[in-house]
């Protein structure tokens, strides 16, 4: 990857160098945030919280679907994604005593996050922030906040803030539950693997270049990762990515999938692969050009893919999901002769009401 000090005019070099990092971000988290994440979770899991509800936006909101199934997976608890217009828009005011309000946001800056977080802590919440910036406005107004020490992020496309949302959100919900995170451990040196394998990727964005449309699907834990891809492909370079739950694209999508179809398959070892095999089946039946990215046997079925680590434990993998991804993207970018450091009509902070 290119160095950020290089000569600036390098289309990517930016995405490059953040991409680079998250094997550094990881174990950062590991070694200075896990304490202090511990001790937040301890004192939330004191209060007992009855459900958990999850407010983001963009890559966030891909992050906090990631804890969702981690919160009603792992503790059992029930938990939901939040529509903040019902609060900024409408002004509703529901109870949410004894509930636990958790707001991801890279920048912490956009208005309605911070609006909707301050309006929950009025309504009883316990509120969490989860953000890349301690001084943010969504950091003040939260009682508790989890800094994701992932650095300055410069590129439009968000990579190593994601990743360490993830791993700060996985290392919360372990500490809600008494556990000990030891499966985040592997990650750091399996991302170095991973991400060195660049050429591998560069190869498989050959089949893009010129593509005019994209299904992207998973289930389980691989579901975030879908989406994430979908909107890292579609924010860089332009393709129409459509994500979809495997479960959800046998309800009718399927339709428009044929043997010139571009499907990339994102395949978890666990029991989320194993509830995609249906579906995976219908697809290789219809002839779709089936690129997976997983596990070694799903690749070896299907047109291409990229193998990921074995014996890793599902509820983590998506930390490693998505790096062949955000290379694909990246490649694909620039592939297509455009600069992914600076996607059109994008800003790095969105500042939604």
């Amino acid at each position: 990857m290119s160095d950020p000090q290089t000569v600036s005019s390098v289309p990517g070099r930016i995405m490059a160098a953040e991409m680079a990092e998250q094997p550094a971000v990881l174990q950062r988290i590991l070694d200075e945030g896990a304490p202090k994440i511990r001790e937040i979770a301890a004192e939330i899991a004191a209060r007992n919280p009855r459900f958990v509800l999850l407010t983001a936006r963009g890559t966030s909101d891909n992050a906090a679907l990631y804890a969702k199934y981690l919160i009603e997976v792992l503790l059992g608890k029930p938990a939901g994604l939040t529509s903040m217009s019902t609060t900024t828009a409408y002004g509703a005011k529901p109870d949410l005593t004894d509930v636990l309000v958790v707001t991801v946001s890279q920048s912490g800056g956009s208005p309605d996050l911070v609006a909707s977080t301050k309006a929950a802590r009025e309504a009883g919440a316990i509120t969490l922030a989860v953000t890349n910036n301690a001084a943010s406005p969504l950091a003040e107004v939260s009682e508790f906040h989890i800094d994701v020490l992932a650095g300055p992020e410069k590129a439009l496309p968000a990579t190593k803030t994601y990743t360490a949302e993830l791993l700060a959100l996985y290392l919360l919900v372990e500490g809600l539950r008494g556990g000990d995170g030891a499966a985040a451990k592997v990650l750091p040196g399996l991302a170095a693997t991973v991400l060195g394998r660049q050429a591998e990727v560069r190869a498989l964005a050959e089949r893009y270049r010129f593509a005019q449309r994209l299904v992207i699907t998973s289930r389980g834990y691989g579901y975030p990762t879908a989406r994430e891809a979908a909107l890292k492909l579609m924010e860089t370079t332009y393709i129409p990515a459509s994500p979809f739950s495997g479960a959800d694209l046998l309800h009718g999508p399927l339709a428009m999938v044929d043997n010139v179809s571009p499907v990339i398959a994102i395949v978890p070892d666990g029991k989320g692969g194993e509830a995609l095999q249906p579906v995976l089946d219908r697809l290789r039946g219809r002839g779709a050009d089936l690129v997976v990215v997983g596990q070694q046997d799903q690749v070896d079925r299907a047109s291409a893919g990229f193998a990921l680590p074995a014996g890793v434990p599902e509820e983590v993998q998506p930390i490693l999901e998505i790096l062949p991804l955000q290379l694909l993207a990246y490649e694909v970018t620039i592939a297509r002769g455009q600069d992914p450091d600076a996607p059109r009509a994008l800003a790095k902070v969105t500042e939604t009401h």
